[in-house]
């Protein structure tokens, strides 16, 4: 049987703070506060909590818990644990944050960019036949679809490299702009 971890009173001081902070910035990127804050509390727990420990520990009702679990688990954040001795439902974080990453970025690509791309390429076909749109709006949309089918193409790109490529290119840095305008200039030198 696993115990309680946490109560709303005995959550130590730095895990409430990243809880909280980490609520604020879910929130800014478009996501429940609460979400974000259940979120936290699993990945920081050693050991996973079900959801009457978390709506203890962050002071929050149970149906609010629910719905935020459903929502992590769609996004393949966390997952449910069994415990031996008990009956109830347990929930454990992805803490590998390469992965956790991961999983963020398909599902931020599969509900902003991917839709965006389908509608502009829509709107970009409908304005082909549409002598009514002027040409700077064709020109724009036709921009900006370019612009959202290369971010999702470098996606495609980036994350199909093994991890210790994105490594190397992180540590570049703008190192890699360097040596682009390096190589850009000795190719010019050659021409």
């Amino acid at each position: 049987m696993t115990e309680i971890t946490y109560t709303k009173d005995n959550v130590p001081d730095a895990l409430q703070r990243f809880v909280l902070e980490w609520g604020n910035l879910g929130e800014r990127w478009g996501v429940n506060r609460s979400v974000s804050q259940i979120h936290a509390l699993l990945y920081a727990s050693k050991q996973p909590l079900a959801a009457e420990d978390i709506a203890d520990a962050l002071g929050i009702a149970r149906s609010n818990v629910s719905n935020s679990l459903r929502e992590l688990q769609a996004w393949n954040l966390i997952r449910p644990v069994p415990v031996l001795g008990d009956r109830r439902t347990f929930y454990q974080a992805e803490t590998d944050l390469w992965t956790l990453v991961s999983r963020i970025a398909a599902g931020r690509k599969a509900r902003e960019l991917d839709p965006a791309a389908a509608v502009l390429r829509q709107c970009v076909e409908m304005c082909r036949d549409d002598k009514s749109v002027d040409p700077v709006v064709q020109l724009r949309l036709r921009e900006m679809l370019d612009f959202v089918e290369r971010i999702s193409r470098w996606y495609d790109q980036m994350i199909a490299l093994p991890r210790s490529t994105i490594v190397t290119l992180m540590k570049l840095g703008g190192g890699i702009a360097r040596l682009l305008d390096r190589s850009g200039k000795a190719s010019r030198d050659l021409s």
